[in-house]
């Protein structure tokens, strides 16, 4: 089996691209549309041209007519904890990057816990494990021992590390991580060397084949995506959506989960030179609908609480809710009484745009007809040791927050 970074190369996306933006006529976006789906990179393509702006409310129709049918009404919710910004790498957009004078934090396997207790509290049941790549605190065990001590309050954990390699992985999986996300931030290769500067993720195709290690090394749900801003938002979606058609041919055993981040504002001062519009955003959550009906697509609290809310019935399946990027921000930086952030964030990789709580997020949601859901599945599902034994009553899927 041919791997995605041998794949790509042979993939004429600047071609696509092209077209998109200059050859596409009205009459195929009315044939697209008319069919209700897209079959093809060239016709997920077309769906993003400027010749389809003008239908993005038809495109924005079907996109929602194919999530409920496939997803429900239903939102999962899930919460961001930073173990460390501690970070080997030069990235000149990242707020971790080494060169930028920001504390630097790792958190103790105690103080972790009781940051996921804070979460747990509001209700999740489902997180995310952050970190800048530093190999010191994945060669020591620490992060499966984060992931064992949280289990008993957080039944669906992922990841989101460095790249490593399968047997690295293999571990973390034993420990109850079933998610790993990675994203490439650009796919652009040129823009990808000029904007990685020193470190393990100058590693361009290594970056890209994480994936597939990972679930060869028994992950369940896989997340990729692009950082927006980077570089062209119709190079980069073009891109997301062929690794996305290559998993879901070699990876069809995983759950794939697309994120969109659009750049935020972070310590380094990095400026984007290719800002996708609000529009932009939303045209392209439609298009990946209409290419990739099963797969999650995930919105994160780096976009304002208008925009959120508008997109909840049009595509979305998964977003975080009152997330803190630096590692100890739950407790240093909030009041658990009403949740409220505080500005003085020195740690954190990027300031979040929706600074809402939770049990707000939540409230949004079934306003618009939807059902937040807090965990969406259970361990006995997924545990080897209870395969072959009488099943038992599973815990509600839905929790309703304590905060």
């Amino acid at each position: 089996m041919a791997a995605f970074s041998q794949v790509y190369p042979q993939l004429d996306i600047e071609s696509l691209v092209r077209a998109s933006q200059a050859q596409t006529t009205d009459a195929a976006v009315r044939r697209i549309l008319a069919r209700g789906r897209a079959s093809t990179l060239a016709e997920f393509a077309a769906l993003l041209s400027p010749a389809a702006a003008p239908h993005l409310e038809t495109l924005c129709r079907l996109s929602q007519a194919i999530t409920r049918k496939f997803f429900g009404k239903t939102i999962r919710l899930f919460a961001p904890i930073y173990l460390s910004n501690e970070c080997v790498n030069i990235c000149t957009y990242c707020g971790f990057s080494r060169n930028n004078p920001i504390p630097r934090i790792t958190l103790p396997v105690e103080q972790v816990v009781r940051e996921v207790g804070l979460l747990a509290r509001q209700g999740f049941r489902s997180l995310l494990i952050v970190a800048g790549e530093h190999p010191k605190y994945v060669s020591n065990g620490y992060v499966e021992e984060v992931i064992r001590r949280c289990l008993p309050l957080m039944p669906s954990i992922a990841l989101e590390l460095g790249p490593l390699e399968t047997p690295d992985y293999r571990p973390m999986v034993a420990a109850g991580a079933e998610g790993l996300a990675v994203y490439q931030e650009t796919y652009h290769r040129p823009t990808y060397e000029q904007l990685h500067t020193a470190g393990p993720k100058k590693h361009y195709l290594w970056r890209m084949d994480t994936p597939e290690r990972a679930y060869a090394a028994g992950f369940r749900r896989l997340g990729i995506g692009a950082l927006y801003g980077l570089y062209d938002w119709r190079y980069e979606a073009i891109s997301v959506a062929a690794h996305a058609l290559h998993l879901l041919r070699h990876c069809w055993k995983a759950q794939i989960n697309i994120s969109l981040p659009r750049m935020r504002p972070a310590a380094g001062g990095f400026q984007p030179e290719h800002p996708m519009a609000d529009r932009e955003l939303v045209q392209t959550i439609a298009a990946l609908r209409l290419l990739l009906p099963h797969c999650g697509i995930v919105l994160s609290t780096r976009e304002p609480p208008a925009l959120r809310d508008g997109l909840v019935p049009l595509g979305v399946t998964t977003m975080s809710a009152g997330s803190s990027t630096e590692p100890g921000g739950y407790s240093h930086a909030f009041d658990e009484s009403n949740w409220t952030p505080h500005e003085d964030q020195p740690g954190e990789q990027f300031h979040i745009a929706d600074e809402r709580s939770p049990a707000e997020v939540a409230a949004m949601i079934r306003r618009h007809g939807y059902e937040p859901v807090w965990k969406d599945f259970d361990q006995s599902l997924v545990t080897p040791a209870l395969f072959g034994r009488a099943s038992q009553p599973a815990a509600s899927t839905l929790a309703t927050p304590t905060g």
